[in-house]
């Protein structure tokens, strides 16, 4: 009777010690759980924090040059957008110190919209401020709705391998009606107007359709000539070419009027606009913005995997 009642006392102790030991692993687990809580918090925090500081600093000098980049596809969702590259430029001309503004471009193109409504604020700000000359400097590519950006700057600066041009609009898109007859596929299409399919990919081209989207790319065509003939007025040379959609290196570009000159963003404000030093008025995306898209995805990926996958329905 005594063995037992021992066993019975010493497998308690044992429990309790067991339950004792689990509980403060527990209390361990949080507690790092916390303190690396912390610690991210307050890392973000600093970072915002730089990155604010790094922006102002950057705009409170003294005279200088302001650089505005437009890197990648003009596009309303990417980076270089009309509402980012505005506001910097914006802020450029409105700054009291700034001698020159400097447009960077490295972009194939992209949005006709975005790109005019660059272009005509370029051309706004620059009859508002006519003593702060503004200059486009072209890295690797400057075509198609990049181009039409720097023809509103006052010179366009180039290397010599650069890739320049590309004036042309472009409407694309893909037929299936061949591999649907194949697979036996019928479309079944029923629209109010009688054009609301125009140029549906899984429907035969109507040739009344094709001549409808031929005049409204050459209409936005025509806009994007009469842009450049404005802001490169007699510098162009007179051939049939420059409005066929090709590209030229910047050597040719130069010698078609295209552009003016070589340089770099170093070269033309040391040389050009005599202002060394350079002030970056681009609009990057924070930490906070970045963090914020990258969760939307995130959080946008999650809901389509348990729409697609998830054990749940609408009923």
């Amino acid at each position: 009777m005594a063995e037992n009642d021992s066993n019975w006392e010493r497998a308690v102790i044992e429990k309790l010690a067991s339950e004792a030991l689990r509980e403060q692993r527990r209390s361990r687990r949080w507690g790092i759980f916390f303190k690396l809580l912390t610690f991210a918090y307050l890392s973000f925090l600093i970072f915002l924090a730089v990155d604010w500081r790094a922006n102002y600093d950057g705009l409170k000098g003294g005279k200088h040059t302001a650089l505005v980049d437009v890197v990648g596809v003009i596009e309303p969702r990417g980076e270089a957008n009309a509402d980012r590259i505005t506001a910097a430029l914006q802020s450029a001309f409105k700054n009291s110190n700034t001698q020159g503004v400097i447009l960077r471009i490295n972009s194939p193109g992209g949005s006709p919209v975005q790109a005019g409504i660059i272009y005509d604020e370029i051309r706004r700000l620059r009859g508002i401020y006519p003593n702060i000359p503004m200059y486009a400097v072209v890295e690797d590519i400057c075509a198609s709705g990049g181009y039409y950006i720097a023809t509103a700057a006052d010179r366009i600066y180039v290397d010599k391998a650069s890739i320049v041009g590309s004036i042309g609009v472009l409407m694309d898109g893909w037929g299936f009606t061949g591999a649907m007859q194949k697979l036996g596929v019928e479309r079944r299409l029923l629209t109010a107007g009688e054009n609301k399919a125009l140029m549906d990919p899984f429907s035969p081209v109507n040739p009344k359709h094709r001549e409808y989207a031929q005049s409204l790319l050459d209409d936005v065509h025509r806009q994007f000539i009469n842009a450049v003939r404005k802001g490169r007025g007699k510098r162009l040379k007179d051939s049939a070419e420059l409005f066929s959609g090709l590209m030229w290196t910047g050597a040719r570009s130069i010698e078609l009027g295209l552009t003016d000159a070589y340089g770099s963003l170093d070269s033309v404000a040391r040389e050009v606009i005599k202002a060394e030093d350079i002030v970056d008025y681009t609009q990057k995306e924070n930490i906070a913005e970045r963090f914020a898209k990258r969760l939307g995805a995130a959080t946008g990926n999650a809901l389509a995997r348990l729409a697609l996958y998830g054990d749940f329905a609408l009923r």
